[in-house]
């Protein structure tokens, strides 16, 4: 399973430790990513996804899933989240 927010694209970032003697070594500062069961108010459905705090606190401050969805840019989204805001807005068109 990769560590990619499947909302926000936020991925692994790399940087270093720094002890108290000043030496560096490389890390890497992983999201915090969490399952959630996010439910879609158009389709009347809920859907598992693998998001970020930050993307978690985004939805509901955008109002929803759906809403997240409509701002959200196509090349951030993963494969499954694009499926979904394709059906919303294929619903909403109708």
């Amino acid at each position: 399973m990769s560590r990619v927010c499947e909302l926000s694209g936020k991925g692994p970032m790399s940087g270093n430790t720094v002890s108290h003697a000043n030496n560096k070594s490389r890390r890497r500062f992983l999201p915090n990513l969490n399952e959630v069961t996010l439910i879609s108010d158009v389709l009347g459905q809920s859907f598992k996804l693998r998001i970020s705090a930050h993307a978690l606190r985004s939805v509901d401050h955008r109002g929803g899933l759906d809403a997240f969805l409509a701002k959200a840019k196509d090349d951030e989204l993963s494969d499954k989240a694009l499926k979904i805001k394709k059906e919303i807005s294929k619903v909403q068109a109708a």
